[in-house]
C-alpha cells in the first residue's frame, strides 16, 4: 500500500480548445494512452458523503485500488496494486478489498461489504512535463457523455495554481470551475437515473 498527497488544478476544455492545446504542445494522437476508471459507493453514497471516493484504475495491463480522501493539503490517495482477477472480483462484487483499504475505509465509517460497483469512466490521456509540474490532456467518456479537460500537477500549490491559471490566460482560455471525474461521472449518472 503507497499514499501520496495530490495537487492538481483541473479545468473543462471544449472541443475547440483541447485541440488547440495539443496542437500547441505538440501532443500527437499516438501520445494518448487508454485507461479506465471503474468507480465504487454504497447504495446511500457513503464514500460521497464523506468527501472521499473509491476506484479501480486500468491502464496499460495493471489494475490499481485507490481511496481518494480530501485533506486540506489536496488529496490524500492510497494505492493498492491489484491482479487483473483482483480487480475482476471485485467488479462482480464477489471479492472483498484488500486488508488495508479496508481498514481505512471502516475507519471513515464505511462497511466495505456494502460497497458496489457504479459505472466506468474512460479516459485517453495524454501528459507532458510542464513547467515544475506536469500537465495532463483528458477527454474522458461515460454514461453519453464525452468531456475534454486539462490538468496541472504539482507539488506546491501557491506556485502551481499561478502557472496554471498563466497557461489558461495565455492560451485564451477562460477558468472555469470543474468538478473531478467522479463528481462529474456521478452527476450524469443521477440525471439518467431521474429519467428512468
Amino acid at each position: 500500500m503507497k499514499q501520496e498527497v495530490e495537487i492538481e488544478f483541473k479545468n473543462m476544455l471544449t472541443k475547440d480548445e483541447f485541440l488547440r492545446m495539443k496542437q500547441a504542445f505538440h501532443i500527437d494522437d499516438d501520445a494518448f494512452l487508454y485507461q479506465e476508471n471503474h468507480y465504487f459507493d454504497t447504495p446511500m453514497f457513503s464514500l460521497k458523503a464523506k468527501g472521499a471516493a473509491l476506484r479501480i484504475r486500468v491502464k496499460q495491463n495493471t489494475c490499481t485500488l485507490t481511496l481518494k480522501q480530501t485533506i486540506e493539503e489536496g488529496v490524500l490517495e492510497t494505492h493498492e496494486p491489484l491482479t487483473t482477477e483482483e480487480a475482476q472480483s471485485l467488479l462482480t462484487n464477489s471479492a472483498t478489498f484488500p486488508l488495508g483499504i479496508k481498514t481505512m475505509l471502516q475507519s471513515l465509517g464505511v462497511v466495505p461489504d456494502t460497497l458496489r460497483y457504479f459505472g466506468t469512466l474512460a479516459t485517453h490521456r495524454a501528459q507532458i512535463p510542464y513547467e515544475s509540474g506536469l500537465l495532463v490532456l483528458d477527454h474522458s467518456l461515460y454514461l453519453q457523455t464525452e468531456d475534454y479537460e486539462v490538468e496541472y500537477e504539482t507539488t506546491d500549490r501557491v506556485g502551481g495554481k499561478a502557472i496554471f491559471e498563466r497557461l489558461l490566460t495565455t492560451m485564451n482560455i477562460p477558468i472555469r470551475p470543474t468538478k473531478n471525474k467522479i463528481k462529474r461521472f456521478y452527476a450524469k449518472k443521477y440525471e439518467a437515473e431521474g429519467q428512468r
